[in-house]
């Protein structure tokens, strides 16, 4: 499908779950803005409520209780427009409770339509750690990934799931292919150019690297955004290395566009022709897969 076609009739409809923030642009208001931008319908699930992103300073964090998100997802499980969904996408969790009822939601949604997506971004930490409780983090890791068809981890909560550093992006592959997902999208790999920062995609068969030049202080929000623009690209038809290239170019666009205007949140509003067709270069390498080692036979 063209970059020209992204914005006809008939896009699949994505049920997102994530947090959702008053002011700002990440969470659920990215990939939502994201997602419609680009012509899918889009069912938008908030499992925290904050008056903006809590990197700008202390706020009020509502989480809805726990049966209550449950009896919503009772209800979504059992909604009978269900069927149109072609897509999940979870990403921020208020609690450990909640990835047990995404999951119920993703098999309810595979249980109607067999072919659909399930994009888990496990938001849980960054360079500096973990930023959720360790009981969430182990929920997303344990319930969430294993049923995912992609995961979009950055490489600091790769290197918590994996328990283990990685010193180079053939960690990162080896690591990427230990999970149950068919595609792994890493964000903040390594990159082979200087003042740059790579997304990294591992398949079964295939590793690419994405590089542009790095944005000092990027706002928040960029995770988010990029796992909405794989999928939808993903869902458009695209294979992995073309829906890679373009998802990384909008983000990129975007965030350079931001710095530009002065913005402490991303900018979507004002720059949609960067969600549907990115001019922004991107880097692609072809990273190669790693040799199996070969069996030596016992000299006689």
């Amino acid at each position: 499908m063209s970059d020209s076609q992204l914005q006809t009739p008939g896009r699949q409809t994505v049920l997102v779950i994530s947090s959702h923030v008053v002011r700002g642009s990440v969470g659920n208001r990215a990939i939502v803005f994201a997602l419609e931008t680009l012509g899918h319908p889009v069912w938008a699930l908030p499992t925290v409520v904050l008056p903006w992103h809590p990197g700008h300073g202390p706020a009020t964090r509502a989480t809805l209780p726990a049966g209550e998100f449950s009896a919503i997802v009772d209800d979504l499980c059992r909604a009978p427009w269900l069927g149109e969904v072609g897509a999940v996408l979870s990403g921020y969790l208020g609690n450990d409770a909640q990835a047990h009822d995404v999951a119920r939601l993703v098999t309810a949604v595979r249980e109607r339509n067999a072919d659909a997506l399930y994009v888990c971004d496990p938001v849980i930490g960054d360079k500096s750690g973990l930023y959720v409780p360790e009981d969430t983090a182990r929920a997303i890791r344990d319930e969430l990934l294993p049923i995912a068809s992609v995961a979009t981890p950055n490489r600091y909560e790769l290197e918590w799931i994996a328990g283990t550093a990685f010193a180079d992006n053939a960690a990162i592959v080896e690591a990427a292919r230990s999970l149950a997902p068919e595609r792994v999208l890493v964000t903040t790999a390594f990159a082979m150019m200087g003042n740059s920062t790579g997304n990294l995609l591992v398949t079964g068969k295939d590793a690419f690297l994405a590089e542009h030049q790095a944005i000092p202080d990027p706002p928040n929000g960029p995770g988010d955004l990029l796992s909405a623009l794989f999928l939808s690209r993903l869902l458009g038809g695209g294979n992995d290395e073309r829906a890679l290239e373009k998802a990384t170019a909008s983000v990129f666009e975007i965030l350079a566009r931001t710095a530009k205007h002065g913005a402490d949140e991303l900018t979507l509003e004002r720059e949609t022709a960067s969600l549907v067709r990115p001019f922004a270069p991107v880097q692609m390498r072809r990273i190669a897969r790693p040799a199996k080692p070969q069996k030596t036979k016992n000299k006689e």
